[in-house]
């Protein structure tokens, strides 16, 4: 692939997962009740943001009201709410919201993808499935990789997504496999240079509505991502 259009052409088209095209297409047809009158977009979702980007977000799969509805990565769900807020206070977007496709959010030097790019049943997809689907962040990050400085991975599908996709592009991992936690760091071989890995838990309902994830901890992630881009 050639360019980021082509692959997002090629993502969006994708059907490689019939469990997960299933549950997409069923969600968009059935709807959730308030969004009764809205057409969902229902197909893979591409990634979103800058084309050649300082800093990658790699996050877990799209949520089936959410980007699955919207079609833009992290856009019109309560994930999505905490990340684009955060970001926007470390200087990363320029607004705290992301509720539409056309709402003007912009993303400074910054581009968010998936490790899963279909929305998967109860947030789960199987061990095939991400691997069929490595495919696509496989390209991204080929596509991007030469101005990439940071790697902020969103939950431990996110951090082994990223090692893993780092480790196919030739770049040089730590062994053994660095471990994930939020906060945790791992310094990456690239052929451009060194990219920091920093991990952070996901800004799931799961962990900002226990309290596991705070404002002022994914701040402080994704404001050290920003400061060193």
């Amino acid at each position: 692939m050639r360019s980021l259009d082509d692959l997002d052409s090629r993502v969006v088209s994708c059907r490689r997962c019939p469990r997960l095209v299933r549950w997409r297409e069923q969600v968009a047809r059935d709807k959730r009740a308030s969004y009764a009158e809205e057409t969902y977009w229902g197909r893979p979702v591409p990634g979103f943001g800058a084309a050649e980007p300082r800093v990658l977000v790699v996050g877990l799969a799209p949520a089936a009201h959410g980007a699955n509805r919207t079609g833009r990565m992290f856009t019109g769900d309560r994930s999505g709410d905490w990340l684009f807020a955060s970001m926007h206070r470390v200087g990363l977007a320029n607004q705290p919201t992301s509720v539409s496709i056309d709402d003007g959010l912009e993303l400074f030097g910054t581009r968010v993808v998936a490790a899963v790019r279909c929305a998967p049943p109860d947030n789960k997809p199987t061990t095939d499935e991400k691997a069929r689907c490595a495919t696509w962040l496989d390209a991204e990050l080929t596509l991007v990789a030469p101005s990439v400085r940071v790697v902020v991975a969103l939950g431990s599908i996110g951090w082994d997504a990223s090692l893993a996709a780092a480790r196919r592009a030739g770049w040089t991992v730590p062994r053994p496999k660095p471990r994930f936690g939020h906060g945790a760091e791992a310094v990456l071989g690239a052929p451009h240079g060194e990219v920091l890995l920093l991990g952070s838990y996901h800004p799931s309902q799961q962990n900002t509505f226990t309290g596991r994830l705070t404002e002022p901890m994914l701040d402080a992630v994704l404001g050290r991502a920003a400061r060193l881009r």
